[in-house]
Protein backbone atom coordinates (compact mmCIF):
# COMPACT_ATOMS: atom_id res chain seq x y z
CA UNK A 1 0.00 0.00 0.00
CA UNK A 2 1.38 3.22 -1.00
CA UNK A 3 1.76 5.58 1.43
CA UNK A 4 0.19 9.58 0.67
CA UNK A 5 0.12 12.65 2.81
CA UNK A 6 -2.23 14.84 2.68
CA UNK A 7 -0.72 18.18 0.90
CA UNK A 8 1.12 16.17 -1.30
CA UNK A 9 -0.47 15.84 -4.98
CA UNK A 10 0.78 12.61 -5.65
CA UNK A 11 1.60 9.46 -3.96
CA UNK A 12 4.81 9.65 -1.25
CA UNK A 13 7.23 7.30 -3.48
CA UNK A 14 6.49 9.26 -6.62
CA UNK A 15 7.22 12.57 -4.93
CA UNK A 16 10.23 11.07 -3.55
CA UNK A 17 11.60 10.31 -7.20
CA UNK A 18 11.01 13.99 -8.09
CA UNK A 19 12.68 15.52 -5.04
CA UNK A 20 16.05 14.25 -5.75
CA UNK A 21 16.42 16.96 -8.05
CA UNK A 22 16.42 19.52 -4.94
CA UNK A 23 18.84 16.67 -2.95
CA UNK A 24 22.00 18.99 -2.53
CA UNK A 25 19.74 22.02 -1.46
CA UNK A 26 17.73 19.76 1.30
CA UNK A 27 21.11 18.62 2.08
CA UNK A 28 21.93 21.65 3.46
CA UNK A 29 18.21 23.08 4.89
CA UNK A 30 18.21 19.66 6.79
CA UNK A 31 20.92 21.32 9.60
CA UNK A 32 18.62 23.29 10.85
CA UNK A 33 16.17 20.48 12.00
CA UNK A 34 18.20 17.99 14.18
CA UNK A 35 15.33 16.40 15.40
CA UNK A 36 13.66 15.52 12.07
CA UNK A 37 16.01 12.22 11.57
CA UNK A 38 14.96 10.90 14.96
CA UNK A 39 10.88 12.02 14.46
CA UNK A 40 11.54 10.30 11.35
CA UNK A 41 12.41 7.06 12.42
CA UNK A 42 10.18 7.07 15.14
CA UNK A 43 6.88 7.79 13.11
CA UNK A 44 8.30 4.91 10.37
CA UNK A 45 9.88 6.85 7.49
CA UNK A 46 12.09 5.19 6.25
CA UNK A 47 13.97 8.81 4.99
CA UNK A 48 16.92 10.63 5.66
CA UNK A 49 16.67 14.33 6.57
CA UNK A 50 17.69 15.55 3.48
CA UNK A 51 15.21 13.41 1.30
CA UNK A 52 12.65 14.56 3.58
CA UNK A 53 13.47 18.25 3.34
CA UNK A 54 14.05 17.97 -0.12
CA UNK A 55 10.41 16.42 -0.47
CA UNK A 56 9.08 19.68 1.25
CA UNK A 57 10.83 21.84 -0.87
CA UNK A 58 9.17 20.09 -4.01
CA UNK A 59 5.89 20.42 -2.87
CA UNK A 60 6.05 24.27 -1.55
CA UNK A 61 7.62 24.98 -5.03
CA UNK A 62 4.36 22.76 -7.08
CA UNK A 63 2.11 25.17 -4.65
CA UNK A 64 3.56 28.23 -5.68
CA UNK A 65 3.90 27.60 -9.09
CA UNK A 66 -0.03 26.57 -9.03
CA UNK A 67 -0.87 29.38 -6.89
CA UNK A 68 1.44 32.33 -8.46
CA UNK A 69 -0.19 30.84 -12.41
CA UNK A 70 -4.15 30.51 -10.64
CA UNK A 71 -3.80 33.82 -9.29
CA UNK A 72 -1.85 35.76 -12.14
CA UNK A 73 -4.53 34.34 -14.04
CA UNK A 74 -7.31 35.47 -11.83
CA UNK A 75 -6.01 39.59 -11.51
CA UNK A 76 -5.29 39.91 -15.25
CA UNK A 77 -9.11 38.33 -16.05
CA UNK A 78 -10.18 40.99 -13.20
CA UNK A 79 -8.12 43.88 -15.48
CA UNK A 80 -5.70 44.74 -12.11
CA UNK A 81 -2.54 46.79 -12.59
CA UNK A 82 0.13 44.12 -13.50
CA UNK A 83 2.61 45.15 -10.85
CA UNK A 84 0.07 44.86 -8.34
CA UNK A 85 -1.30 41.55 -9.77
CA UNK A 86 2.59 40.26 -9.68
CA UNK A 87 3.02 41.18 -6.47
CA UNK A 88 -0.64 39.90 -4.66
CA UNK A 89 0.01 36.63 -6.94
CA UNK A 90 3.53 36.16 -5.39
CA UNK A 91 2.35 36.86 -1.82
CA UNK A 92 -0.34 34.36 -2.13
CA UNK A 93 2.21 31.38 -3.80
CA UNK A 94 4.38 32.45 -1.44
CA UNK A 95 2.26 31.55 1.84
CA UNK A 96 1.05 28.79 0.79
CA UNK A 97 4.21 27.63 -0.34
CA UNK A 98 5.65 28.49 3.09
CA UNK A 99 2.80 26.34 4.55
CA UNK A 100 3.58 23.71 2.51
CA UNK A 101 6.98 23.16 3.40
CA UNK A 102 6.41 23.84 7.44
CA UNK A 103 3.75 20.94 7.09
CA UNK A 104 5.67 18.49 4.98
CA UNK A 105 8.83 19.33 7.87
CA UNK A 106 6.64 18.46 11.48
CA UNK A 107 4.41 15.95 9.79
CA UNK A 108 6.57 13.48 11.11
CA UNK A 109 6.41 15.05 14.72
CA UNK A 110 2.38 14.97 14.04
CA UNK A 111 2.31 11.45 13.15
CA UNK A 112 4.04 10.98 16.57
CA UNK A 113 2.66 12.40 18.61
CA UNK A 114 -0.71 10.79 17.27
CA UNK A 115 0.91 7.22 17.69
CA UNK A 116 1.87 8.33 21.30
CA UNK A 117 -2.08 8.81 21.83
CA UNK A 118 -3.26 5.74 20.29
CA UNK A 119 -0.96 3.67 21.70
CA UNK A 120 -1.13 4.91 25.24
CA UNK A 121 -4.79 4.74 25.29
CA UNK A 122 -4.45 1.15 24.80
CA UNK A 123 -1.39 0.78 27.29
CA UNK A 124 -3.42 -0.41 30.48
CA UNK A 125 -5.47 -2.82 28.98
CA UNK A 126 -2.58 -4.09 27.19
CA UNK A 127 -0.78 -4.45 30.40
CA UNK A 128 -3.47 -5.94 32.32
CA UNK A 129 -3.32 -8.73 29.45
CA UNK A 130 0.04 -9.08 29.98
CA UNK A 131 -0.53 -10.08 33.50
CA UNK A 132 -3.11 -12.55 32.99
CA UNK A 133 -1.05 -14.44 30.77
CA UNK A 134 1.91 -14.55 32.96
CA UNK A 135 0.42 -15.19 36.53
CA UNK A 136 -1.85 -17.72 34.52
CA UNK A 137 1.84 -19.59 34.22
CA UNK A 138 2.30 -18.51 30.43
CA UNK A 139 6.10 -18.15 29.00
CA UNK A 140 6.55 -14.45 28.46
CA UNK A 141 7.24 -14.98 24.43
CA UNK A 142 3.77 -16.54 24.13
CA UNK A 143 2.01 -13.73 26.21
CA UNK A 144 3.72 -11.13 23.85
CA UNK A 145 2.47 -13.08 20.92
CA UNK A 146 -0.96 -12.60 22.49
CA UNK A 147 -0.80 -9.23 23.03
CA UNK A 148 0.38 -9.15 19.04
CA UNK A 149 -2.69 -10.73 18.17
CA UNK A 150 -4.37 -8.66 19.92
CA UNK A 151 -7.01 -5.89 18.91
CA UNK A 152 -4.77 -3.37 20.63
CA UNK A 153 -4.42 -0.82 17.11
CA UNK A 154 -0.60 0.37 17.34
CA UNK A 155 0.39 -1.12 20.79
CA UNK A 156 -0.10 -4.57 19.12
CA UNK A 157 1.86 -3.36 16.03
CA UNK A 158 4.95 -2.56 18.53
CA UNK A 159 4.50 -5.80 20.45
CA UNK A 160 4.58 -7.75 16.88
CA UNK A 161 8.07 -6.06 16.05
CA UNK A 162 9.56 -7.52 19.30
CA UNK A 163 7.82 -10.93 18.42
CA UNK A 164 9.36 -10.79 14.90
CA UNK A 165 12.71 -9.81 16.50
CA UNK A 166 12.52 -12.93 18.54
CA UNK A 167 11.55 -15.41 15.79
CA UNK A 168 14.79 -14.07 14.24
CA UNK A 169 16.63 -16.02 17.24
CA UNK A 170 17.10 -12.28 19.14
CA UNK A 171 16.64 -12.81 22.74
CA UNK A 172 13.97 -11.41 24.38
CA UNK A 173 15.61 -8.78 26.35
CA UNK A 174 17.46 -7.32 23.00
CA UNK A 175 13.90 -7.36 21.12
CA UNK A 176 12.44 -5.22 24.13
CA UNK A 177 15.28 -2.75 24.36
CA UNK A 178 15.34 -2.41 20.30
CA UNK A 179 11.36 -1.92 20.95
CA UNK A 180 11.45 1.26 23.97
CA UNK A 181 14.22 2.68 22.33
CA UNK A 182 12.53 3.37 18.99
CA UNK A 183 9.03 3.92 21.05
CA UNK A 184 8.33 7.88 21.19
CA UNK A 185 5.90 7.30 23.98
CA UNK A 186 7.74 8.11 27.52
CA UNK A 187 5.04 5.60 29.47
CA UNK A 188 5.92 2.81 27.11
CA UNK A 189 9.57 3.25 27.03
CA UNK A 190 9.63 3.12 30.85
CA UNK A 191 7.26 0.36 31.06
CA UNK A 192 9.73 -1.27 28.46
CA UNK A 193 12.96 -0.20 30.58
CA UNK A 194 11.37 -2.17 34.03
CA UNK A 195 10.71 -5.45 32.11
CA UNK A 196 14.12 -5.51 30.53
CA UNK A 197 15.62 -4.94 33.97
CA UNK A 198 13.57 -7.59 35.81
CA UNK A 199 14.33 -10.02 32.79
CA UNK A 200 18.20 -9.20 33.72
CA UNK A 201 18.14 -9.03 36.87
CA UNK A 202 16.02 -12.60 36.83
CA UNK A 203 13.07 -11.22 39.37
CA UNK A 204 9.46 -12.07 39.13
CA UNK A 205 8.19 -10.50 35.65
CA UNK A 206 4.93 -11.11 37.09
CA UNK A 207 5.49 -8.86 40.10
CA UNK A 208 7.31 -5.94 37.88
CA UNK A 209 4.26 -5.95 35.62
CA UNK A 210 1.43 -5.95 38.67
CA UNK A 211 3.56 -2.97 40.07
CA UNK A 212 3.62 -1.20 36.96
CA UNK A 213 -0.27 -1.71 36.46
CA UNK A 214 -0.52 -0.45 39.85
CA UNK A 215 1.49 2.73 38.82
CA UNK A 216 -0.01 3.89 36.10
CA UNK A 217 -3.49 3.45 36.94
CA UNK A 218 -2.72 6.28 40.41
CA UNK A 219 -1.14 8.42 37.36
CA UNK A 220 -4.69 8.11 35.62
CA UNK A 221 -6.68 8.84 38.37
CA UNK A 222 -4.13 11.91 39.20
CA UNK A 223 -4.37 13.12 35.51
CA UNK A 224 -8.45 12.60 35.75
CA UNK A 225 -8.74 15.15 39.14
CA UNK A 226 -6.41 17.32 37.52
CA UNK A 227 -8.48 17.57 34.50
CA UNK A 228 -11.80 17.47 36.34
CA UNK A 229 -10.26 20.59 38.12
CA UNK A 230 -9.27 22.52 35.30
CA UNK A 231 -13.45 21.85 33.63
CA UNK A 232 -14.39 24.50 36.70
CA UNK A 233 -12.71 27.64 35.05
CA UNK A 234 -13.01 26.30 31.80
CA UNK A 235 -16.94 25.68 32.36
CA UNK A 236 -17.41 29.40 34.16
CA UNK A 237 -15.23 31.25 31.03
CA UNK A 238 -17.84 29.49 28.71
CA UNK A 239 -20.89 30.28 30.80
CA UNK A 240 -19.49 34.25 30.46
CA UNK A 241 -18.87 34.21 26.49
CA UNK A 242 -20.92 32.07 25.19
CA UNK A 243 -24.24 32.78 27.33
CA UNK A 244 -23.94 35.60 29.85
CA UNK A 245 -22.19 37.76 27.09
CA UNK A 246 -24.18 36.86 24.15
CA UNK A 247 -27.16 37.87 25.79
CA UNK A 248 -26.21 41.16 27.69
CA UNK A 249 -24.26 42.43 24.85
CA UNK A 250 -27.15 42.37 22.75
CA UNK A 251 -29.59 44.36 24.96
CA UNK A 252 -26.45 47.01 26.03
CA UNK A 253 -25.86 47.83 21.99
CA UNK A 254 -29.46 47.93 21.49
CA UNK A 255 -30.28 50.73 24.37
CA UNK A 256 -26.75 52.12 23.68
CA UNK A 257 -27.38 52.91 19.87
CA UNK A 258 -30.69 53.48 20.45
CA UNK A 259 -29.61 56.31 23.15
CA UNK A 260 -26.73 57.71 20.77
CA UNK A 261 -29.03 57.26 17.59
CA UNK A 262 -26.22 55.08 15.82
CA UNK A 263 -28.45 52.99 13.77
CA UNK A 264 -26.75 49.20 14.37
CA UNK A 265 -28.74 47.20 12.05
CA UNK A 266 -29.55 44.25 14.36
CA UNK A 267 -28.68 41.71 11.82
CA UNK A 268 -25.09 42.95 11.60
CA UNK A 269 -25.36 42.52 15.69
CA UNK A 270 -26.40 38.95 15.39
CA UNK A 271 -24.36 38.08 12.56
CA UNK A 272 -21.54 38.82 14.30
CA UNK A 273 -22.07 37.48 17.74
CA UNK A 274 -23.32 34.35 15.83
CA UNK A 275 -19.81 34.18 14.24
CA UNK A 276 -17.65 34.97 17.60
CA UNK A 277 -19.83 31.96 19.31
CA UNK A 278 -19.14 29.67 16.45
CA UNK A 279 -15.66 30.50 16.52
CA UNK A 280 -15.12 30.61 20.44
CA UNK A 281 -17.02 27.41 20.94
CA UNK A 282 -14.59 25.75 17.97
CA UNK A 283 -11.93 26.92 20.26
CA UNK A 284 -13.31 25.81 23.35
CA UNK A 285 -14.19 22.46 21.83
CA UNK A 286 -9.77 22.59 20.73
CA UNK A 287 -9.01 23.44 24.20
CA UNK A 288 -11.05 20.95 26.76
CA UNK A 289 -9.62 17.65 23.86
CA UNK A 290 -5.68 18.97 24.16
CA UNK A 291 -5.96 18.71 28.19
CA UNK A 292 -8.09 15.56 28.41
CA UNK A 293 -5.73 12.55 29.46
CA UNK A 294 -5.28 9.43 28.21
CA UNK A 295 -7.65 7.10 27.91
CA UNK A 296 -10.63 9.28 29.37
Amino acid sequence: MKKRIPVLPIPLESAMNISKKFINLGDALSNAFPALDFELEQSGFEYEPREWVSLAIFSSMFYFTLMFGTMTLITVAAKIAILRAAGLSFAVGFSLALMSFFYIIFYPKLQVNKKIKELESNLPYALHHLLIEIRSGVPLFNSLNSIAQSNYGILSKEFQKAVNEINTGRSEVSALEKLARLNPSLYFRRIMWQIVNALKSGSDIGATIEQIVSSLASDQIIAIKKYGAQLNPLALMYMIFAVIFPTLGITFILVISSFLGLGISLDIVLIGILLFLFFFQFMMIGLIKTRRPIGV
